[in-house]
């Protein structure tokens, strides 16, 4: 039986050194390890083997199979390297030839959220305005309890707002009456509002920002609203701002977004952190403010303007002076300096832009759709 073996590693050691394929290698390695191989047909005689030969042949067949498959890992691991060697060396690339055209309108271009988005900070940047972006994910204090949006707020219902998770604090176990600490709340920020309070927080004035982002809110799909949506949201901060200095801003961004006959009007309104507060209208510049279409002479029903439906004004954004509580809670004194914030909503100057009538369609990823609107960009 011992000389068995020997034969057997003897004639596999051949086999492998004569194996040019790996193909060829697995074909040895069936031969001598596979189910019905030369190696386990050995084993099958131990049988009738006396008990002291058996676990000597058992430890030269175990030896020589152990030996098999390392040479056999390394003869195929050997023709892999030299096959990769053959193609390196037969086969070339040239990489001056030009590259293949895909197939019409297969080019990609960029949404026309993203193209309203970039042109907005183009704008504000060209006004001085830093850039800066947060956490999807917020904190409650930073998205509501430090913008004067306490517990029982409206805007912190379960039903308007996506809570994440409640982490408890720590508390003292040892001592059975230690109450826990209070719990962090974290949401989807509903606004990106926090991000004005973190850097307030983390910088002194003078400050001049805005903070472009998503924002969720628990909204009912359909032409005007999605819980999924981008804001942007604009904070400067410093000495002597005026409500003048905010309605420059606006006036300014609207011109380069919708053109120089643009006008703002100013309603009186309530946010818990300005004061006072406003809400921002901008003239139609579709009718250029006129009540039928932009055609005095014709006041039927068909004329009406579908944007501002013959009211000659566009609803658009809120904004006020920045609340003095708001400064305090971020360390900023309000004797000394002031401010202004505004809130807007991307997707409608988009809607706007495109002259699209359902906010749907924005996310529906339609590429007919899509392709058409980056043809009027």
């Amino acid at each position: 039986m011992i000389n068995r073996i020997k034969e057997l590693e003897t004639a596999a050691a051949t086999a492998i050194a004569a194996a040019d394929t790996e193909k060829a290698v697995e074909d040895v390695r069936v031969q001598y390890l596979g189910k019905k191989g030369e190696l386990t047909a050995v084993l099958k005689l131990m049988g009738g083997l006396s008990a002291e030969e058996r676990p000597v042949i058992g430890a030269s067949v175990n030896a020589l199979r152990e030996k098999l498959e390392s040479e056999l890992a390394g003869k195929k691991a050997a023709l892999k390297d030299a096959g990769i060697d053959e193609r390196l060396a037969t086969e070339t690339l040239d990489v001056t030839i030009p590259g293949r055209r895909g197939r019409k309108g297969g080019r990609g271009r960029r949404h026309p959220l993203n193209v309203v988005m970039d042109e907005m900070c183009r704008i504000f940047r060209d006004m001085g305005y830093s850039v800066v972006y947060g956490p999807e994910v917020e904190e409650t204090k930073y998205v509501f309890d430090m913008l004067n949006t306490f517990e029982g707020h409206p805007a912190r219902d379960v039903g308007d707002t996506f809570y994440v998770r409640e982490n408890a604090g720590d508390s003292d176990t040892a001592a059975a009456t230690a109450e826990a600490t209070e719990p962090t709340k974290t949401v989807l920020r509903t606004q990106t509002s926090s991000v004005q309070i973190r850097t307030m927080l983390e910088n002194s004035p003078p400050l001049a920002i805005i903070s472009p982002g998503r924002v969720y809110r628990v909204d009912e799909a359909d032409r005007t609203h999605s819980p999924i949506f981008h804001q942007c949201e604009g904070l400067i901060v410093g000495e002597n701002i005026t409500f003048a200095d905010l309605k420059g801003t606006l006036t300014e961004f609207f011109r380069r977004m919708y053109g120089e006959a643009v006008k703002l009007r100013f309603r009186p309104h309530h946010f818990p952190y300005t004061e006072p507060s406003a809400e921002v209208d901008l003239s139609c510049f579709k009718c250029g403010g006129n009540s039928n279409g932009g055609n005095n002479s014709n006041n039927n029903s068909d004329s009406t303007c579908p944007f501002c439906h013959g009211e000659g004004w566009l609803e658009l954004l809120g904004s006020g002076f920045v609340h003095p509580q708001v400064l305090r809670n971020c360390n900023i004194d309000p004797d000394k300096y002031t401010g202004f914030a505004f809130g807007i909503g991307i997707e409608r100057l988009t809607l706007m832009r495109y002259e699209i009538d359902d906010i749907r369609l924005l996310y529906d990823n339609n590429l007919k759709f899509l392709q058409q609107q980056a043809l009027r960009a």
